[in-house]
């Protein structure tokens, strides 16, 4: 039977529209059950705090359970490993951050920006280079000149091989010359006590963990990482002021299975930022030490690929090789 070249057209048209309605309605019913977001770290800890304000928030925002999942070990590669086999369909994400950046180099079989597709940026948050008050340093140029007389005797301790506070300490002794040695922890809580026992001298640490510490007086810092001061630290001054050009933050985002359809990453993109923009959610993220990281998809994946290029240089100058 011959159509009317009219109804062809209508029936051509129709058809044509169909994927692009197709996409419409699924990101319309995205999410239809629970999303979980894996945090490769244990629960209480930095990126844990950070994910589980902001699963509430879009819990009650999007009607459905955003669920934290702690899966620890392997230098959150367990975690990146859950997401890279999960489905690509918007319910299973990571909680990114500099530690995924770093083990991209590291773990040559792990591909993370091959495997993972950026969705939102969250938080950056300042480290600050945080010494027991017996070290006789008060300014980052003290303490260069400090480690200078003492090459090797200053002990600089991490929250583990590769960790951020690692790779932190490592491009301050590539841009300054001096010698520690590094003395690996697993984890900040055993590192922030032997630091105030004097066990280890010095910890390019997030300041989330110890700024009751330094407020107290149980530890010094001597300077933040970031490129700006910390509000929550407003007096300390940056390590750039007096060492150009050096910048270390701890950032949080969000990624998801490489092909996951770019509607649902649009639309976690968009709920993500507009918490970003709530007043309550912007003063934890600020309580915390941090200022919001609100990003496209895209200037995500361009900080990603940034971070990760910085930090492979230093550990190929350094010779790190993972534990």
């Amino acid at each position: 039977m011959k159509l009317p070249r009219r109804n062809f057209l209508r029936l051509a048209a129709g058809a044509a529209a169909l994927p692009a309605v197709s996409h419409v309605a699924r990101a319309q019913a995205y999410p239809a059950r629970p999303v979980r977001i894996i945090v490769g770290f244990a629960a209480g800890g930095n990126a844990d705090t950070i994910a589980r304000p902001m699963g509430q928030w879009l819990s009650e925002r999007l009607g459905q359970p955003f669920v934290i999942e702690n899966r620890p070990g392997a230098g959150t590669n367990i975690a990146t490993e859950t997401v890279v086999r999960a489905p690509a369909d918007g319910y299973t994400l990571l909680m990114v951050g500099p530690t995924q950046a770093i083990n991209a180099t590291l773990y040559e079989r792990l591909n993370f920006i091959r495997d993972i597709a950026p969705v939102a940026g969250i938080i950056s948050t300042a480290n600050a280079i945080i010494v027991n008050p017996s070290v006789p340093a008060k300014t980052v140029p003290d303490f260069i000149a400090y480690a200078k007389a003492n090459p090797r005797k200053v002990n600089m301790a991490s929250g583990g091989t590769g960790a951020p506070s690692h790779i932190a300490g490592e491009l301050f002794k590539m841009m300054t010359g001096i010698e520690m040695l590094h003395v690996p922890y697993r984890g900040a809580g055993p590192v922030l006590t032997d630091l105030m026992g004097g066990q280890v001298q010095v910890y390019f640490g997030p300041i989330t963990a110890s700024i009751e510490h330094i407020k107290a007086g149980r530890l010094r810092a001597l300077a933040v990482t970031t490129a700006t001061r910390s509000e929550v630290l407003p007096d300390i001054p940056t390590v750039a002021e007096f060492l150009p050009g050096y910048e270390a933050s701890t950032w949080y985002g969000v990624g998801a299975p490489r092909g996951t359809p770019a509607e649902i990453v649009d639309t976690l993109n968009r709920e993500f930022n507009a918490g970003l923009a709530d007043p309550n959610i912007k003063q934890r993220l600020i309580d915390l030490g941090g200022v919001p990281m609100p990003m496209t998809p895209a200037d995500f994946g361009k900080f990603i690929a940034k971070e990760t290029e910085k930090w492979a240089n230093v550990i190929k100058f350094a010779g790190i090789k993972p534990e």
